[in-house]
């Protein structure tokens, strides 16, 4: 039964001590109140009753040992209990931290020789009004009960401990999708002015200027929103001046269309969805996420290709976004780098806000369409 006490619980945080002093406290009430039953039924306060309630106390002091030794006080108690009758409180506080804390096997055999010294422990009792039957019943209702709870206790934190790690990996993998999308638009602007510079070294002074003007401003933007990211990602909940996250919503997409336009993508954009009011947040944010991508999209497999950008709905009806663009051959020399995520990612995104998302070819065109709920 070799105990392996994890680091997090050798040191204990003020409330554990709180918790650890009140389970002291309760079981030398219980102590005293087995004790002061056994002098009734005896009729005598003899000196094996005397001896009882201190080494009861001294097992109670021992308690607060239990995260750090669970087993070691658990037997320790046990073993220094077999010849006493005061001491079903330590016995069984210690019992219920090896339920919450210990391996199922550790607990079961800790149970096992429990059960097997409840015999000896009877046939030591003086006489008494209780039957040996009533005895030998009552302490296995109390092991049931006190076993009950502890494994109710672990099954409870296990829980608690899923969702933690499972809400940890969504906002992982929700910033890495925020990292992707916000990067991709940057990069891929970057990477388009800066191929053509390349592959027309004797443009007019004026277009080199505009394009090396782009180049500066997106990589200024590409490293102040990677900022924002990482800041996110260094932040603890809750923190008191943690930066938050760009919220970009649907009001910025024209803003997003002229940086798509001095990219060399026309783009044109209808744009009807805030007729009746702006969206919710998160519904607002991800169409524009949408839009973001698709052109990211037209950049990168159809350079010079126009972008047909719709955005439509209303409350109760949804959102719907569209972007259609002629399909095109690829561009001579290295294209704009892709992992292929982007479509992926973004699919995810649309499924975490209640929408969906298809893309497909029809005819000479490349369509991606988003559905967003939209609540009345």
């Amino acid at each position: 039964m070799t105990e392996r006490v994890p680091l997090h619980r050798r040191f204990r945080r003020p409330d554990q001590r709180v918790v650890d002093l009140a389970f002291i406290v309760l079981a030398a009430v219980a102590t005293v109140a087995s004790s002061g039953v056994l002098v009734g039924e005896t009729h005598e306060t003899t000196g094996a009753v005397v001896l009882d309630q201190t080494v009861a106390g001294l097992a109670c002091g021992l308690l607060w040992w239990r995260r750090r030794r669970p087993v070691l006080v658990a037997v320790v108690i046990q073993l220094v209990g077999l010849p006493s009758h005061a001491m079903a409180g330590p016995g069984l506080a210690s019992l219920f931290t090896v339920a919450v804390h210990c391996r199922t096997r550790t607990l079961v055999l800790l149970v096992l020789m429990k059960l097997l010294l409840i015999p000896v422990n009877v046939d030591q009792r003086p006489e008494s009004s209780i039957s040996d039957a009533t005895s030998v019943t009552m302490k296995l209702v109390m092991i049931t009960a006190v076993v009950s709870w502890g494994l109710s206790v672990k099954s409870h934190r296990r829980l608690r401990a899923t969702l933690y790690e499972q809400a940890q990996r969504r906002t992982r993998e929700a910033v890495a999708r925020e990292m992707h999308d916000v990067l991709a638009h940057r990069l891929s602007l970057l990477s388009v002015h800066a191929g053509a510079l390349e592959y027309h070294p004797d443009a007019p002074p004026e277009q080199v200027r505009q394009a090396a003007g782009v180049i500066r401003e997106s990589a200024h933007l590409a490293l102040e929103e990677l900022r924002d990211v990482i800041g996110v990602l260094r932040a603890e909940p809750g923190e008191d001046g943690a930066p938050e996250r760009p919220q970009p919503t649907l009001a910025d997409l024209p803003r997003l269309a002229d940086e798509s336009r001095r990219a060399g993508t026309p783009v044109r954009l209808d744009q009807r969805a805030e007729a009746d009011g702006a969206p919710p947040e998160t519904v607002g944010r991800t169409g524009y996420r949408v839009v973001q991508e698709g052109l990211t999209n037209v950049r990168k497999h159809a350079p010079g290709a126009e972008a047909l950008v719709s955005v439509a709905g209303g409350p109760g009806a949804g959102l719907t976004v569209r972007i259609s663009n002629r399909l095109a051959a690829p561009p001579p020399g290295p294209g704009v780098p892709g992992a292929g995520a982007g479509l992926t990612g973004l699919t995810e995104r649309v499924a975490l806000a209640g929408g969906r998302l298809t893309h497909r070819r029809t005819g000479d065109d490349f369509v991606l369409t988003a559905w967003l709920p939209w609540p009345t």
